[in-house]
């Protein structure tokens, strides 16, 4: 089982480049992509919304995802944010080595 994730989160347009650099800084993630303009219809509290929000794209690995997933939920401003893993089965070795020594353990 490979040990290189992509993590995708929906956020509001204001915050993605805040939560984006938390991630890289603390090296939770290697790379954060930010794409613009996707719209969210889901159900939340009974009710159906329609929101803007932007969608990042983020290149981690399995053996942050506990202390990524606690770093989201403390800058991420939804009560419960989205956060779906998808393994990385193939890519180039040069960029898989890169992710790797750009990604820390902590703790």
């Amino acid at each position: 089982m490979s040990n290189e994730l992509v993590a995708l989160v929906t956020c509001p347009p204001e915050k993605a480049e805040e939560i984006a650099e938390a991630l890289v800084e603390s090296k939770l993630a290697a790379c954060v992509n930010i794409v613009a303009g996707i719209t969210s219809i889901y159900r939340w509290q009974g009710q159906i919304n329609k929101d803007p929000e932007f969608l990042l794209i983020i290149k981690t690995s399995r053996k942050v995802y506990d202390a990524l997933e606690k770093k989201l939920k403390e800058v991420h401003p939804y009560d419960v944010p989205e956060l779906i893993c998808l393994p990385i089965e193939a890519g180039s070795k040069a960029y898989l080595e890169w992710m790797n020594q750009s990604i820390e353990c902590v703790g």
